[in-house]
């Protein structure tokens, strides 16, 4: 299959007039415009040639959740999300006990890398037990325990040793060890904390590199008291935002990506279980979640995860007046860096895997490829 003509998206972070050629689950060339021929060709002039979309922090859709107890959950997700043109993603959990946790984590491991003809589950987002109760936002509280080495080794195993991410709040007691010890394992994110500025920075030094959903569930940042979203500004590799427009007023997610820049940024939709569902009441983490017109709260009002897909908060992001360029680079490449993924996947890069979508000019995929294959 070559995708004549496009306007493809390149690991520059621009856009060039080219050529794409998909084989056997690959991308195969990039070529100047209207210079690859073949028997299999699709018109993109006009369209958008992108990377499909990789979601790192995401807790459910359409009706499932990753921690819902069976793997269809997952194969539901997964439809969903390739549907949308989400082409890879980590299974985010919540706050849960080790035996819980593990239960997960066994079922997830025989999904993770495998091909179910949606967005492939590419390892797990650790999102708990390890934060600060007073930031809990819709954690349970009941699960919500100090850092245990010994208890992240042990669902690290259980997992494969698919664990992309753990979270942790750096403030509390024996975390920096923790960090030391996890970090050469997995990025580490600070999230869910009540941390100062100082102790972020010492979260940092001892090896966190990554801040989970920035400004929500953390001090909020001041002039005097720069807290996280300060220290994460000098020392993040990456940090998440849910540009949603309701987890963030729009002014801040194109602040953001003047104070951050267009490399360290990654989009997220640290969605649950209503994306994609009509309003109604849902659950989360074992807690009940009532969604009205895409906002998910708690009874006392609590957001509780979004219900919006990556997609969908990419568009926002650029309708909020986010460069379309950089929009997409953190919806892609940079999540894909993030995690370790970006030597296979994340861009559209010879040799890579054919994750590709074709964006119309609504920005919604027209077609859709999901490792060379066409599914839409």
């Amino acid at each position: 299959m070559i995708l004549k003509n496009g306007q493809v998206f390149t690991e520059d972070g621009v856009f060039v007039a080219a050529d794409v050629q998909i084989a056997e689950g690959e991308i195969v060339r990039v070529a100047p415009a209207e210079t690859l021929t073949g028997d299999e060709t699709l018109d993109c002039t006009g369209k958008y040639v992108t990377p499909g979309f990789v979601d790192i922090h995401i807790h459910g859709s359409k009706g499932s959740d990753f921690c819902d107890n069976g793997a269809e959950h997952i194969e539901t997700m997964s439809a969903y999300l390739g549907s949308e043109g989400v082409t890879s993603f980590l299974g985010t959990t919540m706050a849960f006990d080790e035996p819980i946790l593990t239960g997960i984590f066994e079922t997830a491991r025989p999904y993770i890398g495998k091909e179910t003809g949606g967005a492939v589950l590419r390892g797990i987002n650790m999102e708990g037990p390890f934060f600060n109760k007073a930031k809990k936002g819709a954690q349970a509280e009941k699960y919500i325990v100090e850092p245990d080495a010994g208890m992240f080794d042990r669902l690290f195993e259980a997992s494969g040793r698919a664990v992309k991410l753990v979270d942790v709040a750096p403030e509390l007691p024996g975390c920096c060890e923790f960090i030391r010890h996890a970090s050469g394992k997995c990025v580490v994110s600070i999230a869910h904390t009540c941390a100062n500025f100082d102790e972020a920075k010492a979260g940092f030094a001892a090896g966190a590199s990554h801040v989970t959903h920035l400004f929500n569930a953390m001090p909020p940042f001041a002039h005097r008291d720069p807290g996280v979203v300060g220290a994460a500004f000098d020392d993040a590799a990456h940090v998440e935002m849910i540009s949603d427009g309701i987890h963030l007023h729009p002014a801040v997610v194109r602040s953001v990506f003047q104070w951050f820049g267009a490399d360290r940024v990654c989009l997220i939709s640290d969605s649950m279980r209503a994306a994609g569902m009509p309003n109604g009441v849902y659950s989360l983490g074992g807690q009940t979640v009532y969604m009205t017109d895409g906002k998910a709260t708690l009874e006392d009002g609590t957001i509780a995860g979004s219900a919006t897909c990556l997609a969908e908060c990419f568009r926002r992001a650029v309708r909020f007046g986010v460069p379309l360029e950089t929009a997409l680079k953190a919806a892609t490449i940079n999540p894909a860096k993030a995690v370790g993924l970006f030597e296979t996947l994340g861009s559209v890069t010879e040799g890579k895997r054919a994750d590709v979508l074709v964006l119309d000019e609504t920005l919604h995929p027209e077609h859709i490829f999901i490792g060379g294959v066409k599914t839409k």
